[in-house]
């Protein structure tokens, strides 16, 4: 039973590890800012959880696996927020080429908000 705990947690951990690297050359490799902020808010945070599954997995200890399971909620609950708030600012200053967009519901919302301070 040991020996398939271990090979469940160097998957884990090696699993973790490349989805992380994959969000780091992504952020570094992607072409603009939407795409680069999809990188660190999905692979990475998967990555996370792989990562800290596989030392729960490792050290046994419930406490150690309770704290395991807060990072990853405040984890998931914060970085797609993040990556949210990052796009809606880099939208408002120009950083974002609307006209590569497909769909783009926020050029009526950001309008509409600019009347009303006006």
């Amino acid at each position: 039973m040991e020996v398939i705990l271990d090979v469940l947690v160097a998957v884990c951990v090696v699993g973790g590890t490349v989805l992380t690297l994959a969000a780091a050359l992504a952020v570094r490799r992607f072409p603009d800012l939407l795409t680069r902020l999809h990188a660190p808010a999905k692979p990475q945070v998967l990555g996370l959880v792989l990562m800290l599954t596989g030392m729960a997995v490792s050290l046994g200890d419930p406490r150690i696996a309770w704290t395991c399971v807060l990072v990853l909620l405040f984890q998931m609950i914060t970085a797609p927020i993040g990556a949210h708030m990052a796009a809606r600012a880099g939208y408002r200053t120009g950083k974002v080429d609307s006209a590569r967009l497909i769909v783009d519901e926020y050029r009526r919302d950001l309008a509409a908000s600019q009347r009303d301070d006006g």
